[in-house]
């Protein structure tokens, strides 16, 4: 389905679902899976020294800036702790990161707490049975292409990209699109480049 046609967006969301997605105000992503596509790759000289690489898509960085210039809060949290997860984090300027985190409830009420949310106000992409829980708490459940089967079960959206290669931008722009807010986005990019 291609989500920015407007005759096969009309034809796959019914008005529940766009009323759901209006409420949204926060965007929460797992990162392993999600933002990257699960790969880890480890190297090092010896048993001390441990390097660990994740590749990130420039797209879903894109997409963190779109989510930021339409006013939703971000938040990541992961079940592995990684570094290379708050450097990308870093880069990208998302503040609210729980690196290391398997029980992502906790995080989650904090999250909810900081900014007076209720489970209505907050979207989750997710990919693995450690989402689940999440997945049937949030207002709306986003799942990945790659997303365990599960999971997907859960979503009220499944990306039609891969974890890695996009999908946390498609999720975002299905968001916007959902708050009839898409265009707005674009132009707000566009201005923030050519204001550079």
């Amino acid at each position: 389905m291609d989500i920015y046609s407007e005759t096969d967006f009309k034809n796959k969301f019914d008005n529940q679902i766009i009323e759901q997605v209006k409420k949204v105000k926060l965007i929460i992503a797992d990162v392993d899976g999600v933002l990257t596509d699960g790969s880890i790759y480890k190297g090092g000289d010896n048993a001390s020294e441990n390097i660990e690489l994740k590749k990130f898509s420039v797209l879903d960085g894109a997409g963190v800036a779109f989510a930021r210039l339409l006013d939703f809060h971000i938040a990541l949290i992961s079940g592995r702790k990684s570094s290379a997860t708050d450097i990308r984090a870093n880069e990208l300027k998302i503040s609210d990161v729980y690196n290391g985190t398997l029980n992502k409830m906790k995080p989650y009420n904090e999250l909810k707490l900081k900014y007076s949310l209720s489970d209505e106000n907050c979207a989750f992409i997710g990919d693995d049975i450690i989402d689940i829980s999440l997945m049937e708490t949030v207002g709306v459940p986003i799942a990945v292409a790659n997303a365990y089967h599960l999971v997907k079960k859960k979503a009220i959206y499944t990306t039609s990209l891969s974890g890695g290669h996009g999908a946390f931008r498609e999720a975002i722009d299905w968001l916007a699109i959902c708050q009839g807010r898409y265009e707005e986005g674009i132009h707000l990019m566009i201005d923030s480049i050519l204001s550079i």
